[in-house]
């Protein structure tokens, strides 16, 4: 069996929400997401998994916050699925049309995702993309069956029918990580949407989490109407990320883009979410 995540200290709780750290950027946005998880008053331990691409150094500025750091490394996946899965190949078969993804994006650590089932310590992890912020507490989602994961909702309804794992309720299993290993990497797969396509496969009959415990930062603009601060729980920026100082959507995404580096920062984080603006008309969006 693949050897499994190498910790820093023991768990102090029996459930655990867990983000991944690749590079030095995703370090970044793990400091805004810990941060917003520790406001939220949660009681469950903070994990991080991180790759060999992130140096000691880098993960200096996490500690503040008391997560249990991981040591891992990527799936033990054969060089013919490595190839498949490679950046400029998944994008040709896959392109980016609806945003941009920053120049650090590599697909082959999403799947570095499944190492959650590796966590046996834990009764129930819940996994959170380090491009998130919790803003309301969402410990319930431990009581919540495995597997639970949001539609990938961002530009029309359409979209119910496909989940976005950047949050995911999971079981620990060593025999279910066996089974996804071996599923993963069989003669010829290609995961379209990586560790997404896959998850959808592996558990068919996901249990569908209202979007607002992962709203894609795109509905700001492209479904105004769903969008409640009454109701996010989960802020994901997808496409495009906060910590990029120039993109063509800098402008419509302004209000959602200082929230994070409120965060980011610990400077000005509002008390009341149900306060901030809310957005124009979509097309008054699109004209500007």
């Amino acid at each position: 069996m693949q050897d499994a995540p190498d910790f820093d200290r023991a768990p102090g709780s029996r459930t655990a929400y867990v983000t991944l750290v690749t590079n030095r950027d995703y370090v970044l946005g793990a400091t805004a997401l810990l941060r917003s998880l520790r406001r939220s008053g949660t009681s469950a331990d903070l994990v991080v998994l991180c790759t060999p691409g992130v140096d000691e150094d880098d993960l200096a500025v996490l500690k503040a916050f008391e997560p249990r750091l991981g040591r891992c490394d990527r799936l033990p996946t054969s060089d013919a699925f490595n190839e498949r899965h490679e950046r400029g190949r998944l994008h040709k078969a896959a392109p980016f049309t609806k945003g941009g993804k920053p120049v650090f994006h590599t697909p082959l650590d999403n799947f570095v995702k499944l190492r959650l089932w590796q966590l046996t310590e834990y009764d129930k992890v819940v996994f959170i993309d380090a491009d998130a912020l919790v803003l309301k507490n969402i410990d319930k989602l431990f009581g919540y069956p495995e597997f639970c994961a949001a539609p990938n909702v961002y530009e029309s309804l359409k979209d119910f029918h496909r989940m976005n794992s950047g949050v995911f309720t999971a079981v620990p299993s060593e025999a279910t990580f066996a089974a996804m290993l071996e599923r993963l990497d069989q003669p010829e797969a290609f995961w379209r949407r990586t560790d997404q396509t896959f998850l959808e496969s592996f558990f068919p009959d996901w249990h569908g989490l209202p979007v607002f415990y992962n709203m894609l930062q795109y509905v700001w603009f492209n479904l105004p109407d769903l969008w409640d601060w009454d109701q996010v729980h989960v802020l994901h920026y997808q496409y495009e990320k906060p910590w990029q100082t120039s993109h063509d959507k800098v402008d419509r995404l302004r209000p959602l883009i200082d929230l994070w580096q409120a965060f980011a920062t610990g400077d000005g984080i509002p008390e009341d979410i149900s306060v901030l603006p809310r957005p124009v008309d979509a097309a008054a969006l699109r004209a500007s």
